[in-house]
């Protein structure tokens, strides 16, 4: 479990495809404190350490993985945001995130206000997501709120520290993003909903 609060920016250094997946290795000030077979969030996408060298580490991304996120497209020189999971006895600093993508969205807009950034973001609202007004959403695995929510679309407002610390000060219009929505409005929505046949 995680909690969207990103620790790190690690850079990716050298992608490998070896059958239908992909070995990434990532540079981070962090690598040194990471053993096999721990979990960490890269943007947003829970993977297993495989490997650890100095300040480097490996995780690798299975063909499902691959094709429900954004991971395809990362290459070398990438900033990603990484987040290791959530010590039992930590605070809950942001929302219950889980490291599963629902589905990738796209950057529609940056606008600068004042030092701070609003970006708007689409989503293919027929896959079933939704958000809903000061509700919680994770983007590329950063914990915020939405607002100007509508079915497929809403805003998220970024602070200078986050936009700093995180890989939002690169993302460009057209920019493909990992969407992890509230797990709590997913389970209303199922409850509501109910099983399709």
């Amino acid at each position: 479990m995680f909690t969207g609060i990103i620790e790190a920016l690690g850079e990716i250094v050298h992608t490998e495809k070896d059958g239908s997946n992909i070995h990434f290795d990532i540079r981070t000030k962090l690598a040194q404190e990471l053993k096999v077979d721990q979990s960490i969030a890269h943007d947003g996408v829970c993977l297993t350490v495989v490997k650890t060298d100095g300040n480097n580490f490996r995780v690798t991304a299975i063909d499902e993985t691959l094709g429900k996120t954004n991971l395809s497209s990362w290459t070398k020189g990438r900033k990603v945001n990484l987040e290791r999971c959530m010590p039992a006895n930590g605070r809950f600093d942001g929302h219950i995130v889980q490291g599963h993508v629902d589905q990738v969205g796209t950057v529609v807009s940056i606008e600068e206000k004042d030092g701070s950034w609003v970006f708007g973001l689409s989503y293919d609202p027929e896959v079933g997501n939704i958000t809903v007004e000061k509700g919680s959403i994770t983007i590329n695995g950063t914990s915020l709120t939405c607002f100007n929510s509508k079915a497929g679309s809403f805003s998220v407002a970024i602070i200078p520290y986050t936009y700093a610390h995180t890989n939002f000060h690169q993302l460009k219009v057209g920019d493909n993003v990992n969407l992890e929505f509230d797990i709590l409005g997913k389970y209303m929505q199922r409850i509501l909903k109910g099983y399709s046949s």
